[in-house]
């Protein structure tokens, strides 16, 4: 490890705290390296760390902590790189997700500029068949963060419907991307709920469920989602 990677560890382990820890651990199954290192503040680190050799840290970084991994995954989306190579290095990320937690906060850091969204959309397409729990949940929460515009919502929708919805939090991601894109596109979104759609029973439910509980649903569209579960 290098020596700039064992200052950040030390400051990780200064940083922790055990309520945090035993309040966060409980919310994140199997997650049994975690120091308990608040979300804002590894945010600050990540964004000085992807000042200096951002490379460093999201593809060298020997992790050893929960907190490691989430701040390399943070880098990432804080880098200013060159779109192709940030896909690249996003690419190296994914299969270090095995949480949902690392999952959302790694793509909610990635932020795209208008030119840029053809390209990562393509790479995202990549894993649109996958069977794997965390590599569907970052197209779908992906989708979620950068797609639900009107140029792509079409396609976005179509996409969310065809995700493979066999793992809970997979499954989660894909309804909760939905719900977000009926608050969003209720007239597109409708038409995928109404249709003919691949949906399991548990993703379509736990969708219409998420629209019930949004404050951007109107109560009269809530009515008629109620009505609509399966």
């Amino acid at each position: 490890m290098k020596a700039r990677q064992r200052e950040v560890r030390k400051w990780l382990e200064e940083q922790a705290a055990v309520d945090y820890k035993k309040f966060s651990s409980a919310l994140i199954p199997g997650c049994d390296n975690m120091l308990g290192v608040r979300i804002p503040l590894l945010r600050k680190k990540a964004k000085e760390l992807a000042k200096e050799n951002w490379r460093d840290f999201a593809r060298g970084m020997k992790e050893e902590y929960f907190e490691e991994t989430m701040i390399a995954g943070m880098v990432i989306g804080y880098a200013r790189a060159d779109i192709k190579e940030k896909i690249e290095a996003v690419r190296e990320f994914i299969p270090r997700i095995h949480n949902w937690s690392v999952n959302d906060c790694f793509c909610s850091t990635i932020k795209l500029k208008p030119s840029e969204r053809e390209i990562f959309w393509d790479f995202l397409m990549e894993y649109k068949d996958s069977r794997k729990e965390y590599e569907v949940r970052v197209v779908a929460v992906m989708l979620l963060d950068q797609y639900l515009i009107p140029e792509y919502i079409e396609e976005t929708i179509k996409t969310l419907d065809y995700l493979y919805d066999g793992d809970y939090y997979g499954s989660m991601g894909i309804a909760w991307a939905l719900a977000t894109a009926y608050a969003k596109f209720p007239e597109q979104t409708l038409s995928l709920l109404r249709g003919e759609n691949h949906l399991s029973d548990f993703t379509y439910n736990k969708a219409i469920q998420k629209m019930l509980e949004s404050y951007r649903v109107p109560p009269e569209d809530k009515e008629m989602l109620r009505a609509m579960k399966r």
